[in-house]
């Protein structure tokens, strides 16, 4: 297949000067290298971009994120994509990762057993939201699924810091559009565990090529309402 640059090249000089270069060098839009690929990874899983993912994951681990890093973004998208949206991004890596001579499956990840993953996830929504929701499960099936599986099950495991895994899901809850109160909650989250609202701005600055400026602008938009809260 012919590279864009033999089909289209006036197309792909702009783009790639804009994606991989002025947006990237931005003067006080700047991320260190292993959390920009971390954020584009995420958003291109909200975005759902299964190609551009393929092309990002080589550059991603070239740039330092490791296996379990990779696989750890992959799995927490499942809480916020659904495994519909997931499971293309999950084979890719795996892919990705076999062709790279990594063992499958990498090493366990899992801080919680069956037992204690509500204790333990409630206490991670806790830790980022504040003490109300030690409680917040109680209030329907939906809100326990949400402390037991999306926190217990996922923001519990190791491979990513917590504030990290905040990161993360800010970018798939920008990229995907139409969860902007989700958005705006995740935004006031990321700022309780220090990613602040300069840092978000520039994680939505450097996901711009990924999703465009209408998106871009709404998470932006909820970045500031979450400031003002």
């Amino acid at each position: 297949m012919k590279s864009y640059h033999e089909t289209d090249p006036e197309f792909a000089e702009r783009f790639d000067h804009f994606a991989f270069d002025e947006v990237v060098n931005e003067p006080g839009q700047q991320l260190e290298p292993v959390t920009r690929h971390m954020a584009i990874l995420a958003t291109l899983l909200g975005c759902q971009g299964k190609e551009e993912f393929a092309a990002e994951l080589p550059r991603a681990l070239d740039a330092g994120l490791t296996p379990v890093m990779v696989k750890e973004i992959v799995y927490q998208a499942v809480d916020y994509l659904g495994i519909g949206r997931v499971r293309p991004f999950l084979d890719l890596t795996n892919e990705e990762l076999t062709r790279r001579g990594v063992a499958l499956p990498l090493e366990p990840q899992a801080t919680t057993t069956m037992d204690d993953r509500l204790e333990k996830g409630a206490q991670a929504q806790a830790d980022i939201f504040g003490p109300q929701m030690l409680e917040a499960w109680k209030a329907g099936h939906i809100n326990r699924w949400l402390a037991a599986n999306c926190f217990g099950d996922y923001y519990t495991r190791t491979g990513l810091s917590l504030a990290q895994r905040e990161m993360i899901t800010f970018c798939f809850l920008a990229a995907q559009g139409g969860c902007e109160p989700q958005l705006t909650a995740h935004a006031k989250g990321n700022m309780n565990l220090g990613n602040d609202k300069d840092f978000l701005i520039r994680v939505v600055s450097q996901c711009l090529p990924y999703i465009g400026y209408p998106r871009s602008l709404n998470a932006v938009a909820c970045v500031n309402k979450a400031a003002e809260g």
